[in-house]
């Protein structure tokens, strides 16, 4: 029987510029790190974690609508973290506003913040992690 047995990873398209800015969140502030890409055609990034590529980042082409801070269905990606004092205080250096939820009977701890398109990313602690 057919069946899905994973998420293998999603993609983002945008101009080269906003694609630049999306490379440095995901990096510098969600902790991915960019590895290595196949030579396609178009520019663009992967984005590990640890061994798997999760996040791919595609630049669009000028004649691709790609809307940026516009309302979907799409609410947002989550990544398992660790440490849990060291990304709210680097999201705090950064400026970057977040909202703290504790998920109901299990200690998840879920910081709820927006990449420089405007796309939801939740950042998931487990409990005691």
């Amino acid at each position: 029987m057919a069946k899905v047995i994973g998420i293998c990873h999603f993609n983002l398209r945008a101009p080269r510029g906003l694609l630049e800015q999306l490379c440095d969140f995901y990096t510098a502030i969600v902790g991915l790190s960019v590895g290595a890409r196949p030579s396609f055609n178009s520019f663009g990034f992967w984005l590990y974690a640890g061994p798997k590529d999760v996040l791919h980042l595609t630049e669009a082409t000028p004649q691709e609508n790609v809307g940026v801070h516009v309302s979907t269905t799409f609410n947002h990606v989550a990544f398992s973290c660790c440490d849990l004092a060291s990304y709210r205080a680097r999201l705090d250096a950064a400026g970057i506003a977040y909202k703290c939820d504790l998920v109901p009977g299990t200690g998840q701890v879920q910081l709820f913040l927006n990449d420089p398109a405007g796309n939801g990313v939740e950042l998931n602690f487990s409990a005691g992690v």
